[in-house]
């Protein structure tokens, strides 16, 4: 495994993350003084960021099931956990946008490469109930 995200587990097939990126912000504010530069205060974490760069090949090892179930997840609008194959969680996200580039188009207009990279966001955990709900709906 070299990713999870929810329900959708990555691996080198049939859906490999062969990239990924991170961006974190803190947030500060300016406190006006005269003469000098302004100090700043930290105010707390800003927006974190991933993305994700994902890469199906349809016709040899399959995926589109796993990029369906990724759409779905989107639609949900929840928070998923992240974890990195080697076991640490890297926090819980939502989906805000999955963009496919198909190329190699084979007869009935499926792509024989598609290259998929998700936009994720980073959010609250949800209450305890909810992460019980998450992880049944994770096993069935």
């Amino acid at each position: 495994m070299l990713m999870q995200l929810g329900a959708t587990t990555f691996e080198v097939w049939p859906m490999n993350t062969h990239e990924t990126e991170f961006s974190g912000e803190a947030t500060h504010v300016d406190k006006p003084v005269m003469g000098r530069r302004p100090p700043l205060e930290f105010v707390g974490e800003g927006p974190d960021t991933r993305t994700l760069s994902c890469r199906l090949f349809p016709a040899k090892f399959g995926g589109l099931s796993s990029l369906a179930g990724l759409h779905q997840q989107r639609l949900s609008g929840a928070a998923l956990p992240l974890v990195r194959g080697d076991g640490t969680p890297l926090g819980w996200y939502v989906i805000e946008r999955i963009t496919e580039r198909a190329t190699y188009l084979d007869p009935h207009g499926v792509g024989q490469v598609i290259e998929v990279d998700l936009a994720l966001k980073r959010a609250d955990p949800p209450s305890a109930g909810s992460v019980f709900s998450i992880i049944i709906g994770l096993l069935g």
